[in-house]
């Protein structure tokens, strides 16, 4: 489990931390055995997600937005701790999640009628009730669909379809007594497949355009090119040992050493700008005359 500080440059790791099922938590043998901190409890990935993120703002990380795949994004307790943060957010999620078209949201709560207990849950019926991510996708008129291109790919630009729509999250919202907060669902259907291939939440502002919207949340393929450089080329995926200090200190190293190679390739065209010097010129001597010029009258 682990947090990235990413720009369209380079991203590293600032965060991590082995995630730990019931079946280690809750096993007093195994934790003595591998060396688990006491403190050290069962958390889902989302928890622990959220725990890393709350450290890094409490430490001065700046962020704009929160960016994580639909392992995550689809929690919707996840999505709210988030925002309770202070953060935006552009998740993916998946085609099932329950969402409020446009226009719509969840029906008020009923008027008491002077018996019983009175309710200030919000409701639905069999009439009026959200749809998924996918039937609102295929609902949509064609005219919601553009092209976008967002980056230079290795071969070619890289161009898909996007719908970009406001609704309302659907979960579990019989719960509350008032509807969640309007958002963006950007949804991607490439022009060669048959159904809509991703679906994406985000709290980024209402007046975001679509190209800068799609550009925010595919910043994602950084996080994961520089995964696969960790794993590949430092060695971040050989740890062979069975204690929680030695990953760890494995990890910490790994993440070390491709800090060094982001901050040395900063430093090397293109990365840095071509006027910029490598190595610094000595200053010129006094009195320094190049070798066959004139002597001075």
């Amino acid at each position: 489990m682990s947090l990235s500080a990413a720009n369209d440059h380079a991203s590293l790791p600032i965060a991590y931390r082995l995630y730990l099922p019931h079946e280690w938590c809750d096993n007093s043998a195994r934790r003595a055995q591998a060396g688990i901190p006491d403190d050290i409890v069962f958390q889902t990935k989302p928890q622990i997600a959220l725990d890393q993120l709350r450290t890094a703002v409490a430490a001065g990380i700046d962020a704009a937005f929160v960016l994580a795949d639909a392992g995550y994004g689809n929690d919707t307790d996840f999505r709210d701790g988030i925002t309770e943060i202070g953060l935006p957010y552009a998740v993916g999620i998946q085609s099932t999640t329950t969402l409020w078209p446009p226009g719509m949201e969840a029906l008020p709560a009923k008027q008491w009628s002077g018996r019983g207990r009175p309710t200030s849950a919000i409701r639905r019926d069999a009439e009026h009730k959200p749809v998924s991510a996918k039937q609102l996708a295929l609902d949509l008129p064609q005219k919601a669909w553009r092209r976008v291109t967002w980056r230079e790919g290795t071969n070619a630009k890289l161009t898909s379809r996007f719908a970009a729509v406001r609704v309302r999250p659907a979960h579990r919202d019989y719960e509350r007594s008032t509807p969640h907060l309007e958002e963006w669902c950007l949804i991607e259907w490439p022009l060669d497949e048959i159904e809509p291939t991703k679906y994406f939440m985000s709290t980024l502002p209402a007046t975001i355009s679509r190209r800068a919207l799609v550009g925010a949340t595919k910043l994602r393929w950084r996080i994961e090119r520089d995964y696969q450089d960790l794993k590949q080329e430092l060695g971040l995926g050989h740890y062979e040992g069975r204690g929680w200090r030695g990953f760890h200190h494995h990890a910490t190293l790994c993440i070390a050493a491709y800090g060094f190679l982001i901050s040395e390739r900063g430093s090397i065209p293109p990365s840095r700008h071509w006027s910029a010097l490598l190595i610094e010129e000595p200053p010129l001597s006094d009195g320094y005359r190049p070798r066959g010029s004139p002597n001075p009258t």
